[in-house]
């Protein structure tokens, strides 16, 4: 009897001595990382993203107006989330990574996310403290929250043992106090039977609750934080919120023991936590607590999902401001339904150091044709469009000074290769990229395109890359689409004249070096830079001569 008494006094200590210990080393871990929220705020936050993790919610999502994966490959998408993901949770970088993937056409929407932004972002030490909030959630097991909601889950047990789960703790405390009121040898071994089959259905069972294991406890962390953001968070009406909050009630408790866990303890070594992985073996709280839970699940998915949006999109309002600081100069898009032009000042590429503002104006009816040199800037400046068009329907932030468009889907090819596999040439691959643009570019599309194509046609003589590469924008131009197309082809520009506004990024040479502006001027490029480039490289002084008279005679002979 004292030896019971004693073992649960010194058991009560332990407990006291870990929480203690626990209380202070999150109040300084708190502090630590309030710190390092300030410090970066308005910068692109250099760290390793798993992908693989990050794109689960966006998988599940095949509704219409998804970016392809050709696109999203075209406009390095992931380096463009690296840059602009600023937030502080794992649900913020899933909502945010999928958002850039789905353009947004309805301008109601992208008002509404921009008053949310200012709303949320006028009071900064407030907003840190939403941060400081969110990144209860920067664990990577929180990338597993969305799996929660997305599929239907199955019972983890058989009826019979989901009983034995449930009922168990109440046999080994009735053996227990049987053994303190009168002292027998049935009682002991019972509990001694008790306790030895629950280790082993612990361990047996831990494959059947490692799916849960990373989600179960991020879920809890998730609504205490959703319960924190409702109470000071400035989004507007949060009752449809709270409805899910309290619909979720009781979730939370039947995952209450992994909040008592979490808060007990402050790493895997401390003497508290192993005391308490001995009771949840012993009282198989993990299997139960796994049983109830999944059955909750099932009954409140929409819920949870609507939970992780409010926590996830708060996260992103906080990451666009932080963007948007950070940038040069930035401008909040207008967009244009009436008239079908692309007015944009002094664009540039967010990704590129230093970049040289371009400014450019083109209608709908009339394509624009980019000629220019090697390195000059041209794939640059192209795909400097694409994303901020991108930009400008997802996060409604335009890296320019101004930028005036209609809603546009935003289509590609530049980064194609030959295929081994599918047996594919280069220019085979190229012309399937650009006949799915085609056929999602036609004059009954309700949102018309900004096509985006480098060097089109490559890998095929010149007369037919010419000459296919003519009809085809034509065609595309003639639909009222968007069109840009960066190219060498100088005879491509004199036969698109009437349908395209012709634009160059020229060079000069101070003595054996390329100088480059990288300002985009009206009218066609007539020099070439291929072989001064390899002059500038170092390559012999007879190779660079041969490659000239040779140049020379190709020109004569075209012109003749």
């Amino acid at each position: 009897m004292y030896y019971i008494i004693f073992t649960v006094l010194i058991l009560s200590i332990v407990l006291t001595i870990s929480y203690i210990v626990s209380y202070f080393g999150k109040l300084r871990a708190k502090e630590k990382n309030l710190e390092k929220i300030k410090n970066k705020w308005a910068k692109p936050v250099n760290s390793r993203r798993n992908f693989d993790l990050i794109k689960i919610y966006l998988d599940a999502d095949s509704a219409a107006g998804k970016l392809t994966a050709v696109t999203a490959d075209d406009l390095d998408l992931k380096n463009v989330f690296n840059y602009i993901d600023r937030t502080n949770s794992k649900p913020g970088k899933q909502l945010l990574y999928k958002r850039l993937h789905f353009p947004e056409t309805s301008l109601d929407n992208l008002l509404k996310l921009d008053a949310k932004v200012t709303s949320l972002n006028a009071d900064a030490p407030n907003r840190e403290f939403l941060e400081l909030e969110l990144s209860k959630l920067g664990h990577s097991n929180a990338y597993q929250i969305p799996n929660l909601f997305l599929k239907i889950h199955a019972p983890l047990f058989a009826p019979v043992m989901a009983l034995y789960v449930k009922i168990v703790p109440y046999l080994i405390l009735a053996a227990l106090v049987s053994l303190i009121v009168i002292p027998n040898p049935v009682s002991l071994i019972i509990l001694g039977v008790l306790l030895g089959y629950n280790t082993i259905f612990h361990f047996a069972s831990k494959k059947k609750t490692a799916e849960y294991s990373d989600s179960l406890p991020q879920l809890l962390i998730m609504h205490k934080v959703a319960v924190w953001l409702v109470k000071y968070a400035d989004i507007g009406d949060t009752s449809d919120i709270k409805k899910c909050l309290l619909n979720l009630a009781g979730l939370k408790r039947s995952l209450s023991i992994v909040n008592f866990e979490s808060e007990l303890v402050v790493d895997s070594g401390s003497p508290g936590y192993a005391v308490f992985q001995l009771f949840k073996v012993l009282f198989l709280l993990e299997p139960h607590i796994y049983t109830n839970s999944i059955n909750q699940i099932g009954k409140f998915r929409d819920d949870i999902e609507k939970v992780y949006n409010f926590v996830a999109e708060i996260d992103v309002l906080i990451a666009i401001q932080s963007v948007r600081e950070g940038l040069p100069f930035y401008n909040k898009p207008e967009f244009i339904s009436k008239d079908a032009k692309m007015e944009i000042t002094d664009l540039f590429h967010p990704l590129v150091d230093r970049c040289v503002p371009n400014s450019l104006y083109t209608r709908a009816d009339k394509g624009a044709l980019i000629t220019g040199s090697n390195m000059s800037g041209k794939t640059t400046f192209i795909k400097a469009i694409a994303i901020n068009t991108l930009l400008a329907q997802t996060i409604f932030t335009s890296c320019a000074k101004a930028y005036k468009a209609p809603f546009l889907k935003i289509q590609t090819s530049i980064k194609i290769t030959d295929s081994i596999e599918e047996q594919q040439s280069f220019f085979q691959a190229q012309a399937l990229a650009i006949l799915n643009i085609v056929d999602s570019s036609s004059a009954a599309e309700e949102i018309k395109s900004l096509v985006i194509i480098d060097e089109i046609f490559r890998g095929t003589n010149t007369i037919e890359r010419i000459a296919a590469a003519k009809s085809v924008l034509s065609y595309i131009t003639a639909n009222d689409n968007f069109v840009f197309v960066s190219t060498h082809d100088l005879e491509l520009a004199e036969l698109l004249d009437e349908d395209f506004a012709i634009y160059s990024f020229v060079d000069s040479k101070s003595g054996k070096t390329l100088v480059f502006d990288y300002k985009l001027k009206e009218g066609l490029l007539k020099s070439k830079n291929g072989i001064a480039i390899l002059a500038s490289m170092g390559y012999p002084e007879s190779v660079i001569d041969d490659a000239n008279i040779v140049s020379e005679r190709m020109m004569l002979k075209y012109m003749e």
